[in-house]
């Protein structure tokens, strides 16, 4: 360190994703990295995503679990991503983020609809004292406006509040910090377009940067997904002049001991989880089977509850979203988020006949059925077929790729290529994955806070509809 230099590092993470069996790790690494640098000079920051509802101990303790640790771990501040603004309603995050905690919420863009401001909670900015540097941080996250206003929220241009608060700010302090939840492309952009920000710290798109990019006058970093890595970014600051010096890098987790204290949390609230999530939920007296490449009862049971949730004629899902079937019996919370885990919402559409049969034909190949899918969402392995309601199809298994089905009834009526269907689906194909088609769909609505488990839980309770899962949608026919 040069004289009359002031030395600062930062410790920090991002889309871990309730990676409960990282975090012990994670927070040895950190007591370590403190102590070599020394507390007084480091700051822990979180980028967002630590929380994922998929997790048993997130979602027996609506997160409560996540900012234990993060309490625990000793952040000083943190950011909102997508999977805590989305998957929690916003009185679930006035309880775990309203109470005390020894770490700021950061984040500007996020206004409550109704009163026209952020939350109680957060703070669009801050700034934070070490052995005498100011450090100014700002917080955004990635606004999917369609999705956060069903929610109660208004979303501001990130990048708008970014440039705003970086005017504010960089006059009072001398280390300017923007976390930013808003993916590596936005990252790359702000480095780019807004002056005077030394760091920026990354997250939502899961990018691993080991060294850190240098555009304009700014640090970008980001240290992956899952708790895999941490990011380290240390700082030379001068009075007067800002940061002088700034190098950084990422660490990998496994090597690391666990810290005890960490691990004692997650195991006690791991065994509140559990509690919550074994009540029973539904009673079966038959089993209900899955399959990924075919049609099953099980799948059929969420493409009528899909139908029947939006007030649909049609309703379409991939089977993918369902890892396993359910036995005879007991069923419990802890069943429906093992084989539905992933966070994603029913939604209504509109799809002409001729994008609902270039749909269908896709969904009897083998190069959609298996395609893996990564993100968006979804928790689970493979696309999978379609599971469908309100449908009969007819098709031969030997006919020609995009040309094995052939006849489908909507109802008792065939099927007409010109005309628009009311479809009740998921958001992910929305998003403009899987089957294609169907993200050409118009008067696109979301159903929000809901989830696919929430939808089978109700039907799994509904006997009717139950004994209408046996009755087969496509029918097999040779020509």
């Amino acid at each position: 360190m040069t004289r009359n230099c002031s030395s600062l590092r930062i410790l920090h993470s991002n889309d871990i994703h309730s990676h409960f069996e990282r975090m012990p790790r994670i927070a040895s690494l950190f007591n370590r990295l403190r102590d070599e640098a020394g507390a007084e000079r480091t700051l822990t920051l979180d980028i967002g995503d630590h929380m994922d509802r998929m997790r048993p101990e997130t979602e027996g303790t609506q997160g409560a679990a996540n900012i234990d640790v993060l309490e625990a771990t000793g952040y000083d501040a943190i950011t909102l991503g997508n999977n805590e603004g989305l998957t929690f309603t916003a009185d679930v995050l006035q309880e775990r983020y309203g109470e005390e905690h020894g770490f700021r919420v950061v984040l500007a863009n996020m206004y409550e609809a109704a009163a026209g401001r952020l939350p109680e909670w957060a703070s669009p900015s801050c700034i934070l004292t070490r052995q005498g540097v100011r450090i100014g941080l700002i917080g955004v996250t990635a606004d999917f406006s369609d999705f956060y206003s069903l929610l109660g929220w208004h979303m501001l241009d990130p990048m708008e509040q970014v440039e705003r608060w970086v005017k504010e700010l960089r006059p009072e302090v001398d280390v300017l910090i923007v976390m930013s939840h808003l993916g590596l492309r936005k990252d790359e952009w702000m480095a780019s377009h807004i002056d005077g920000i030394d760091v920026i710290l990354g997250g939502h798109t899961h990018h691993l940067l080991e060294e850190p990019l240098r555009i304009g006058g700014a640090l970008v970093c980001a240290a992956g997904k899952f708790g895999q890595y941490v990011g380290v970014v240390d700082l030379e600051v001068e009075p007067g002049r800002g940061v002088v010096h700034a190098e950084g890098r990422v660490l990998p987790v496994d090597g690391e001991s666990p810290d005890p204290g960490i691990a004692d949390i997650i195991e006690r609230r791991a065994a509140e989880a559990s509690r919550v999530l074994e009540r029973e939920v539904a009673k079966l007296a038959s089993p209900l089977p899955s399959e990924w490449d075919r049609e099953s009862p099980l799948g059929n049971v969420l493409a009528a509850g899909l139908r029947r949730w939006v007030g649909a004629d049609i309703g379409l899902v991939n089977a993918g979203q369902l890892l396993e079937g359910l036995p005879a019996g007991t069923v419990t919370a802890s069943d429906l988020l093992r084989l539905c885990p992933s966070p994603i919402n029913p939604c209504r559409m509109r799809l002409t006949g001729g994008q609902l049969l270039q749909a269908l034909e896709e969904s009897l190949l083998p190069e959609y059925t298996g395609k893996p899918i990564y993100g968006f969402g979804f928790r689970g392995k493979v696309l999978g077929t379609l599971c469908v309601d309100g449908l009969t199809v007819e098709y031969d298994p030997a006919g020609p790729e995009l040309g094995k089905i052939r006849s489908v009834l909507v109802g008792d009526r065939p099927l007409e290529l010109e005309a628009s269907y009311k479809i009740g689906t998921i958001d992910m194909f929305t998003f403009g994955i899987g089957y294609m088609s169907i993200s050409q769909g118009t008067e696109v609505e979301y159903y929000l806070p809901e989830f696919l488990r929430d939808v089978l839980l109700r039907e799994l309770n509904d006997a009717q509809g139950l004994k209408d899962s046996t009755r087969m949608r496509w029918k097999k026919v040779k020509i």
